[in-house]
């Protein structure tokens, strides 16, 4: 049985739903096209972060500032923005020699938590021939004035700000703590998100007891990490009419059914790539296709939300009862 493994994300219309998310397997190149080759139907960018474009307009702002009042000549001294711009400049520049060096599309990312240059770059990104652009949204209240009414309102406007800027599609990564998801997502919808990408993986402190220093400390994820978001796309699926994205734990093929199950149209991957190579892509998505002949399904459409909340049985198991059953039917023997 010839099984059709197309699906449709932001607008995209992708060969498969196995998309390489940002990470160090789509910075370069010649990686970039080892994952074409290898089967992925789309890639996203490492991000542009918001701390890379202030840091590189200070630097021009200093450059020009330094010593320019004092001397008049010396304004002549100073390279002009364009040829000086080895910042963000850097990462327009590989999006274009991304879109030329491969077919798949190129989704360009953005992390932040405020507005600042981001819809400038959002424009500048879009210029560059991205295929659609991720807010990668990453902010950490730490003030206790600081409401979750406010958190809440700071994701919708940067996403309404973005969206007025750009025409091409627009996903945003969300974290998973929010205290009522379903009407979240519903805000950013109508503030302009295409789709969302669920969940991001924010890297937790760690303390360095040598030097006693804070230091990040990287875990690649673990395939029980789809859970959470297996649960939100299902819950999410029927009552939005826009792309969903699992991110997470995608480790094996069994990963992608039960995300595309619920109601997923893409799967996003970096951690299985880098811990089994980029040509590892090529199998996971031949055990997807054997996955779906083997249970008699035609493609990924009729697969495709099956069993997201409003198609479950019992809605209940994807909410307290699941957490019910799980602790009294453990055991330690």
């Amino acid at each position: 049985m010839n099984v059709d493994l197309t699906t449709r994300y932001l607008s995209l219309d992708l060969k498969n739903p196995v998309v390489a998310s940002a990470g160090p397997t789509t910075g370069n190149l010649d990686s970039l096209k080892r994952l074409e080759e290898a089967g992925v139907a789309a890639a996203v960018l490492p991000s542009l972060f918001e701390e890379q474009i202030t840091h590189h307009e200070q630097q021009v702002d200093n450059l020009y500032e330094f010593q320019a009042h004092g001397f008049a000549e010396s304004l002549t001294y100073f390279p002009d923005l364009e040829d000086y711009d080895t910042g963000p400049k850097s990462y327009l520049s590989r999006l274009e020699e991304a879109k030329k060096a491969v077919s798949i599309p190129i989704i360009g990312s953005l992390n932040g938590a405020s507005p600042g240059g981001w819809t400038r770059y959002a424009k500048a990104i879009e210029e560059a021939g991205a295929d659609a652009l991720e807010l990668n949204i990453y902010f950490i209240p730490t003030d206790s004035e600081i409401s979750a009414a406010s958190v809440v309102q700071q994701h919708v406007d940067l996403v309404a700000s973005v969206r007025e800027t750009i025409t091409i599609p627009l996903s945003v990564k969300l974290g998973p703590n929010f205290s009522s998801l379903p009407n979240f997502a519903k805000r950013l919808v109508a503030a302009g998100a295409d789709g969302l990408v669920l969940f991001n993986r924010y890297l937790e402190p760690d303390i360095d007891l040598n030097t006693l220093q804070i230091s990040p400390h990287l875990v690649l994820s673990t395939r029980h990490e789809i859970r959470a978001s297996l649960r939100w796309i299902a819950i999410l699926r029927d009552q939005l009419s826009i792309s969903l994205a699992a991110s997470s734990g995608v480790h094996f093929a069994d990963d992608a059914v039960k995300l595309l199950l619920v109601g997923a149209d893409v799967v996003m991957m970096t951690s299985a790539l880098l811990k089994h190579g980029i040509d590892y892509a090529r199998e996971f998505i031949d055990q997807l296709r054997d996955w779906l002949e083997v249970n008699e399904y035609k493609s990924i459409e009729q697969l495709k939300g099956s069993m997201s909340r409003g198609n479950c049985p019992d809605p209940s198991d994807l909410e307290r009862a699941n957490y019910m059953k799980a602790l009294i039917s453990f055991s330690t023997s």
